[in-house]
């Protein structure tokens, strides 16, 4: 079973592919480091509630569509 990290990591990864962003497209427009945004991806860190708001703007996306299915 995979742990909520991953699938928020999976959610980010399927939402900036279809975008058509890389991930330090998506790190700049965040504010993040790209080595950030690629951990996340992978479902290696805890992301915070303020990372979580930064990456769903930058994807253009609301913050409760990107934790959508995650719990």
């Amino acid at each position: 079973m995979k742990s909520i990290f991953e699938k928020l990591g999976k959610k980010i990864r399927e939402e900036r592919v279809a975008m058509g962003l890389s991930q330090e497209d998506l790190a700049s427009a965040a504010g993040l480091h790209r080595t950030y945004i690629g951990s996340v991806e992978r479902g290696e860190r805890n992301v915070s509630l303020q990372n979580i708001v930064a990456i769903a703007r930058a994807l253009s996306i609301s913050p409760s569509t990107l934790l959508e299915g995650i719990v």
